[in-house]
């Protein structure tokens, strides 16, 4: 029988490229972390982290230097120094051990499954270094802390551990479940930001649903998004079937099925029903012309270094968080009827505050807002005439692609499937016309190019500036867009009989 210690590893081929750099130092350099644990998964890591026992930003320099690459001290204190690799947006971090020695270090992480360390040079399963048998726990999926007080030493790891579940389809033990749940209260002592970009990991996770869920159960939710807890024990009429944080939980899970079937052409998760997999069957053939101009779309940068798919899934993660401050209960010959009216906007109020409380930029807040207080409106659209359209676009701007592709998951999780007869086909039919507009027609019917300025309104109208020019702007645009008008002299004077039509009022 082979020996399993001589399996060769799956390491990044950088390595290759560094491996001269770090050989020639004069003291032994660790490859550390996530990038040996997935290695004997055979996946590749993104970032690369080095251990040394001192001297490791000079170390970023020396590779940085080799590389022809940037480098910079991360944390002088700490003695933690990184290269940039533009190209591929990552990084190689060198810190020194957080101890006397690589072992004590490695016992100082977090988790077992990353406390494993590789020397360079050395390729083999059987040269990594394993102080705390992470190699057995990672093959039977388990997630256990290297020592009682290693989420007491950084709360911010009870919100990784939930990662790691989900990453790896593991289990917490017993003592590490404990731990993440005796944490929660300290998650307020350490900076949002953390908090925020844990959080955002967690939700951009293939089951944001089940984190979500996790961290209810594990009582990290009330600490975090009281907002979202809160939403608990609100309970909703038919056609929806669950309380609105479970149907929270349902439209996350449904809308990274969504994504990944639209957006990235995946395969249907197996995990899903049969009812819903042919919902979905149906809307990527329906949506699929759309996914690079989607993908284009999610991939954009944000203000705050966050991308336009991290928007989406705090949209749908707060699209109903006003329902419990909404929600109405009135007896009738029907039985009890709960209505939750006006709650969008309280949503996006909602989602403001949580967002702000956790540092995210002004431009991500009112995006998710966006999104949040848009949420219905496709479900309102009844006839989808290009007045409808354009109104819809001058409402929700890109954020109606969102709003497009969370009312689909919206939707399946409201009545756990297609729903009735004839009723997910036409939701369908409507963000497809939707789309086709904003892609195909953006031109004509979202944003058509000005006709007119403002100037030529006053000097042809004759009026100062004012309110009335940028009504008059609108109503020609919108006019525009319905194809009702084409040319400037058709716009200047639909401005004359709309100023002439407000004279006669006031008159």
């Amino acid at each position: 029988m082979a020996d399993p210690g001589d399996r060769l590893l799956t390491l990044s081929p950088l390595l290759h490229q560094l491996e001269p750099v770090l050989l020639a130092q004069d003291q032994p350099v660790y490859l550390v972390g996530g990038a040996v644990r997935d290695a004997l998964r055979d996946e590749a890591y993104h970032d690369l982290d080095f251990a040394v026992a001192a001297e490791a930003i000079p170390l970023a320099f020396a590779v940085g230097n080799a590389l022809k690459l940037p480098a910079y001290a991360l944390d002088r204190e700490r003695d933690v120094g990184r290269v940039v690799l533009p190209d591929s947006n990552a990084f190689l971090d060198f810190a020194a051990f957080r101890g006397p020695t690589l072992e004590a270090d490695l016992r100082d992480r977090d988790f077992t499954i990353n406390a494993l360390a590789l020397p360079t040079g050395i390729r083999h399963v059987a040269g990594i270094i394993d102080p705390c048998d992470g190699q057995a726990d990672l093959a039977a999926g388990l997630i256990r802390l290297t020592h009682p007080q290693a989420i007491t030493a950084d709360p911010v790891r009870a919100l990784r551990a939930l990662r790691m579940v989900i990453r790896f389809q593991a289990v917490m033990t017993a003592d590490t479940e404990q731990a993440v749940r005796a944490a929660a209260p300290d998650l307020n002592t350490i900076s949002p930001e953390r908090v925020r970009d844990e959080l955002l990991k967690l939700l951009m996770s293939p089951a944001p649903g089940r984190a979500v869920q996790m961290m209810a159960a594990l009582d990290l939710l009330p600490v975090i998004l009281p907002e979202i807890a809160a939403l608990a024990p609100v309970e909703q009429s038919p056609p929806h079937h669950e309380p609105v944080l479970a149907h929270t939980v349902s439209v996350l899970q449904l809308l990274a099925a969504v994504e990944a079937m639209v957006v990235a052409q995946q395969e249907i998760d197996p995990a899903i029903s049969a009812d819903v997999a042919a919902a979905l069957l149906a809307a990527q053939a329906d949506l699929d012309r759309f996914s690079p101009g989607l993908q284009a779309h999610f991939s954009r940068p944000v203000d705050g270094g966050l991308s336009g798919a991290e928007l989406l899934r705090l949209g749908a993660l707060f699209h109903d968080a006003g329902k419990a401050q909404t929600q109405t209960i009135a007896e009738g010959p029907q039985g009890s009827r709960i209505r939750f009216l006006g709650h969008e906007g309280v949503s996006a109020q909602l989602a403001g505050q949580c967002l702000r409380r956790l540092h995210f930029s002004n431009a991500a807040v009112d995006y998710v807002k966006h999104i949040v207080q848009g949420h219905m409106r496709p479900l309102l659209l009844t006839q989808l005439t290009r007045r409808a359209i354009y109104r819809y676009f001058r409402a929700t701007g890109p954020a109606g692609l969102d709003i497009g592709l969370l009312s689909l998951a919206d939707h399946l999780a409201m009545y756990g499937g297609p729903g009735p007869a004839g009723t997910w086909d036409a939701l369908l039919a409507r963000i497809v016309t939707l789309f086709t507009h904003y892609f195909n027609h953006h031109e004509e019917t979202v944003t058509p190019p000005p006709l007119v300025s403002g100037s030529d309104i006053m000097q042809h109208v004759g009026i100062r500036p004012g309110p009335e020019v940028g009504d008059l702007l609108e109503k020609i645009a919108e006019a525009q867009a319905t194809g009702e008008i084409h040319t400037s002299q058709e716009a200047l004077q639909l401005a004359g009989d709309l100023h002439a039509t407000k004279q006669g009022e006031r008159d």
